[in-house]
């Protein structure tokens, strides 16, 4: 029974006792789930408790000042909050608990468990913002990171500590391919983070990655999209420093995070919250420099030779590859993978998109052959589809263009490279092999 008590005992002995005098303010406004506090002077970033009189006291969040005044956003809904309620800062401003302990647990956007596995005792702390590292203290990405997928080991090669986006519309597979490479990666630490998605999809995925061996190994941050923005954000903010943290330790990391695009979309309704001016088709531009921020923080550490390999999806509304947050994605990331709704309709699975896709660390770490046979592969794959039409009409002539002939040809064993179960782990080495077994003739 004193077992139980072991971690909260040593949590209590090493706990620094404040006697300083509690301060707190009032709300004095409340619009939309922004709250205005007065009496109360905190730094941005820092969280505080507002007794509301009944049950536990809500959470909010500072996220600026105006007029004298503090202004809050409540981590939660705003009902049975009144006019006058105190509000009393908690805990360290602008850190977030990292640690061992997080590690085979799912959590939310405050570090809270949500697996009924019983408390967490993290005794470490990381900044919310990350610590910022020079330009130069970032070390290139010379070795190949294995995904799993034969795809895009062969044709699009991915390095440790390369930011990947996988990008395409609603319903087209990104959830899958990313279990597809979470179940085939090899790494010291695997952070998901499941932000504003589906609370069925969160079940689903601890469900599916938390078990057995590779349990120990993976910690799953997890903010459904009915919960508050600044929440949203937050558990964004808190898997990247988990990240961070292992790889401040040496550690090889692989942080996912599923989705890019809801970020963004919780970023966007604190800056309109704020009166900050929508420039990008309603996107203000701290939206959008959120996002850059976020994936500035993945890649590798030349002072503690740890890396975080990054890999996030990105919704592109309408199946627009032109939208806001795809194009900022797409500028900042070292590679992305595009998936292809016609592809997916076809019943290509999964339904990568070779010619639109592409990895801008592939020349580094691939052999020259390596490269040949994927250029090859991509040459191939996009002239049967730029002249798909007339070979289904009949209107193509035989002999009127060789590497259309070669593709037309091939075409049934280029679709079957590209496709591959979702339960099935190909390897890098098995990968560039059936590559080069496909293409061994290629000139």
């Amino acid at each position: 029974m004193l077992k139980l008590f072991e971690p909260l005992l040593a949590d209590m002995a090493g706990a620094q006792i404040d006697l300083s005098p509690r301060r707190y303010g009032l709300v004095v406004a409340c619009d939309g789930g922004l709250l205005e506090v007065t009496g109360l002077s905190v730094p941005v970033g820092a969280l505080c408790r507002v007794a509301h009189g009944r049950g536990e006291p809500l959470l909010a969040e500072v996220i600026g000042f105006r007029n004298g005044r503090t202004l809050m956003m409540l981590l939660g809904d705003t009902v049975m909050l009144r006019p006058g309620a105190r509000v009393r800062p908690e805990g360290q401003p602008g850190m977030l608990p990292v640690g061992e302990a997080f590690l085979g647990r799912a959590v939310d956007g405050e570090g809270q468990p949500i697996d009924g596995l019983g408390p967490l005792h993290a005794r470490s702390e990381w900044p919310v913002g990350g610590v910022r590292a020079g330009a130069l203290e970032r070390s290139p990405v010379r070795e190949s990171f294995d995904s799993g997928v034969r795809a895009l080991n062969a044709l699009t090669t991915f390095g440790i500590g390369q930011r990947i986006g996988i990008m395409a519309g609603s319903g087209v597979g990104k959830s899958v391919l990313i279990d597809m490479i979470a179940r085939g990666a090899e790494t010291d630490v695997v952070v998901v983070g499941l932000i504003g998605e589906r609370a069925r999809e969160v079940s689903d995925f601890v469900e599916r990655h938390m078990a057995g061996s590779k349990r120990a190994r993976m910690v799953v941050v997890a903010v459904p999209a009915d919960h508050a923005p600044n929440l949203r954000l937050r558990g964004a903010m808190m898997a990247t420093g988990i990240a961070e943290h292992f790889r401040a330790q040496g550690r090889r990391v692989m942080l996912i995070m599923d989705s890019l695009t809801r970020v963004a979309h919780a970023a966007r309704e604190i800056g309109l919250l704020l009166g900050e001016p929508g420039a990008a088709r309603g996107y203000p531009p701290s939206a959008l420099a959120a996002i850059t921020k976020l994936v500035e923080r993945a890649g590798n550490s030349a002072e503690s030779g740890g890396s975080i390999t990054g890999l996030y999806t990105v919704l592109a509304d309408g199946d627009n590859q032109d939208d806001p947050v795809v194009d900022t994605a797409r500028s900042i990331l070292d590679g992305h993978i595009v998936l292809s709704r016609d592809l997916a309709q076809r019943g290509q699975y999964p339904a990568i998109d070779i010619a639109a896709s592409l990895s801008r660390v592939m020349n580094d770490i691939a052999s020259p052959e390596h490269q040949h046979h994927a250029r090859t592969f991509r040459a191939l794959v996009a002239s049967y589809e730029a002249n798909r039409d007339l070979v289904l009409m009949g209107a193509y002539r035989a002999g009127a263009d060789p590497v259309i002939d070669r593709a037309i040809a091939m075409h049934e064993a280029l679709t079957a490279f590209l496709c591959q179960p979702a339960g099935q782990v190909i390897s890098l080495d098995t990968s560039v092999a059936a590559l080069t077994q496909l293409l061994g003739n290629a000139g």
